[in-house]
């Protein structure tokens, strides 16, 4: 058997369990990283399932890298930003829970999720792709509650929700692409806090966001 080397997330918030769950599971090949932020973890594990059906789909419709890297990068930021608002830590999202489960989700070839994406993205049916499988691929059931969360928290997500629509069969992936390339421009203006009081959102950094669309 080949060997190799494992990190993973351990979340409680417990303090005591997550160390002793630690010091149980970790190994020469096997790193633990204990974090107390439960909600973090958990919203960023159902998430990039839903992104990872996303990055499929621009994988079977052939979109290229250009648009496969910054449409997952917006995704990213749209499980940040939904992640926050519900009380979790920016730094979980850009953590091995968040950013490295994403990456292994949105590229590797075994991941369910993307190939659930990649079939859609070349014409299939979503029932023909499901019936034909033997593993449940998450994202799927998981997409529907991402409509329901973005309205409660006020949170634009216009990838996460574009695949939420494609899977409830109210928009092709065709007609995504279209609707989210016709989103308006944005351009983003960083400034220190003390001197700018513009800002729509707040940042790790302690940078205020402030957006302002650009007319065409």
């Amino acid at each position: 058997m080949r060997c190799v080397v494992v990190a993973m997330v351990v979340a409680s918030k417990d303090k005591n369990l997550a160390s002793a769950t630690q010091q149980l599971l970790a190994s020469q090949n096997l790193r633990i990283i204990t974090s107390s932020d439960v909600t973090g973890v958990e919203i960023a594990g159902a998430l990039k399932n839903v992104l990872a059906i996303a990055a499929g789909i621009v994988e079977g419709m052939n979109l290229g890298n250009n648009c496969m890297a910054a449409l997952v990068a917006q995704g990213c930021s749209e499980i940040r930003w939904l992640a926050t608002k519900m009380g979790a830590k920016s730094a979980t999202i850009t953590g091995l829970s968040g950013s490295g489960d994403i990456m292994l989700t949105c590229f590797v070839n075994l991941s369910r999720n993307r190939t659930v994406g990649v079939r859609l993205g070349s014409g299939e049916k979503l029932d023909d792709i499901l019936n034909s499988m033997n593993q449940v691929a998450e994202g799927v059931s998981t997409a529907g509650a991402v409509i329901a969360l973005a309205q409660k928290y006020n949170v634009k997500m216009p990838v996460l929700t574009a695949v939420a629509r494609i899977i409830d069969n109210e928009l092709t992936p065709e007609k995504a692409v279209f609707e989210l390339m016709s989103l308006p421009q944005i351009f983003y203006l960083k400034c220190r806090l003390k001197k700018c009081k513009l800002g729509l959102g707040q940042d790790q950094d302690g940078l205020a966001l402030v957006t302002k669309e650009v007319k065409s």
